[in-house]
């Protein structure tokens, strides 16, 4: 018998759910007219999962339990057996969230990652190459299967610091050094720091460092 075609119709409704952390920064209550700069925070693959604590342990979300930080900042968790790039959308309408419930400078929003984080730091900010002001991938790959390293043109315009490890056996440097030359050839602002003796653990130095959050405030999207 000939095949026939025939047609399969029928409406699917998909419910995501984000468990996150946020964090007001010092004088926030005190100045309810004042626009604040925002953080977006990516963690790592080892953080995901159902305990919101996890999210703590590393990064950006760890420093403000520390010390304060001139920053609004918003730290999401992935759940188990994701990658952020299964969440573009819903971390792009988190962000509107904020924007819209806090007083959140749309043109000060800044966008860091770990590891996976880093991966999806890459990721998010190519989907949304308007979205922000300055982006710090940490030892993260840009997706290859995403259209990296060839997307890089989609972000020179967008401030990007970049860190890693020399002696990272979990995503090797040249992960970052090959984003870094793409971004250079498309004429970029793109800053690479190398630790000569560190492993994967690149964002402990890095989250540390003041001069991160310095140049974090240097940058204002346009438009």
């Amino acid at each position: 018998m000939p095949q026939e075609q025939l047609a399969f119709d029928k409406n699917y409704v998909l419910s995501i759910h984000l468990d996150y952390f946020r964090y007001l920064p010092p004088g926030y209550d005190k100045e309810p007219g004042k626009k604040w700069p925002m953080i977006l925070f990516l963690h790592g693959a080892g953080e995901r999962g159902t305990d919101p604590d996890l999210v703590k342990r590393f990064g950006i979300a760890r420093i403000v339990e520390e010390r304060d930080l001139p920053f609004i900042t918003i730290s999401p968790q992935c759940p188990e057996r994701h990658t952020w790039s299964d969440y573009l959308s819903a971390l792009d309408d988190l962000i509107s969230l904020s924007i819209d419930t806090l007083n959140v400078d749309p043109q000060r929003i800044y966008l860091t990652g770990l590891s996976m984080g880093g991966h999806g730091t890459w990721h998010l900010a190519a989907e949304y190459p308007n979205r922000f002001a300055a982006i710090a991938p940490v030892c993260g790959q840009a997706p290859r299967l995403a259209g990296f390293p060839d997307r890089a043109a989609e972000i020179a315009h967008i401030p990007c610091w970049v860190f890693h490890g020399a002696k990272d056996d979990i995503i090797p440097i040249s992960a970052s050094q090959v984003m870094v030359e793409k971004l250079r050839q498309c004429g970029a602002e793109v800053r690479f720091t190398i630790y000569p003796d560190a492993g994967h653990d690149a964002w402990t130095e890095t989250y540390n460092n003041p001069a991160l959050y310095e140049w974090f405030l240097e940058h204002r999207r346009a438009g």
